[in-house]
């Protein structure tokens, strides 16, 4: 485990924190905003990455201005072969600190016990979110001491995040949001010029990427979330949505 810089004190977490931090970073570039979470939280800054179709830019991103903060990415033990060796290609590229979590129990024995989860309806859906994302996702902000996390979700990706800030406070952490006012033609455009790769599967039609059993092809004319298709929540569960409408905009996210 490389060496990271000692933890920053605590920000008071409240309304006039945050604003003050939007204050400051709302006409901010994606570089300044990543600077100012290493700088505000230190060690306990991490990122998360699903290593999906446009992933590489926050994981550049980060690589250029705050190395060595944990990646954590989240093996559901049913992702496709080829994001597994997207996220080893892109993690010797960048010297990533990946941190993989998986579920408690499993893959193979959760099918024994259980069967396919995905299968059974709304409650085996949740059932299988909670086992497969939800739960590995919290244990790694736990284990690795989160009080920032990073995210690489865009306010142009549906109606719901036109409205979220580039800092938020999400169960008792801040939640940081360097690429939010990104367009897909800026997100295109960081790739061409940076020469960073797309998911191996977004030129076969691929836009939205997830796990092997929930996830589509989508032609152009489509939205990306309609190639996700694991129960009406549409397979969002690292986010931890509270509402349908939060859930439909967090899972539309392919960094």
């Amino acid at each position: 485990m490389r060496a990271m810089p000692a933890p920053a004190p605590s920000p008071a977490l409240d309304a006039s924190w945050v604003e003050q931090a939007n204050a400051t970073l709302e006409e901010a570039d994606a570089e300044t905003v990543i600077a100012w979470a290493a700088e505000v939280f230190g060690a306990g800054l991490v990122m998360s990455s699903s290593f999906g179709a446009h992933s590489a830019v926050m994981l550049h991103l980060v690589h250029r201005v705050a190395p060595g903060t944990p990646v954590i990415f989240v093996d559901t033990g049913y992702l496709f072969p080829e994001t597994y060796r997207f996220a080893d290609a892109l993690q010797r590229r960048f010297d990533l600190n990946l941190q993989v979590y998986g579920p408690a129990m499993t893959p193979a024995r959760q099918e024994a016990l259980h069967g396919q989860l995905w299968e059974q309806g709304e409650e085996g859906v949740a059932e299988y979110l909670r086992r497969n994302k939800v739960e590995p996702m919290q244990r790694a902000l736990r284990e690795l001491g989160a009080r920032g996390w990073m995210a690489g979700l865009r306010g142009g990706q549906t109606a719901h995040r036109s409205g979220l800030r580039r800092v938020a406070i999400q169960d008792g952490r801040v939640k940081v949001h360097p690429i939010l006012p990104w367009t897909t033609e800026e997100v295109e455009a960081y790739l061409d010029a940076h020469d960073l790769p797309y998911h191996p599967l977004y030129a076969e039609g691929y836009r939205s990427i997830g796990d092997v059993h929930s996830t589509l092809p989508t032609t152009p004319d489509m939205d990306p979330r309609d190639g996700r298709i694991l129960g009406r929540k549409r397979e969002c569960g690292l986010h931890l949505p509270l509402t349908d409408e939060q859930n439909q905009s967090l899972k539309s996210s392919g960094l």
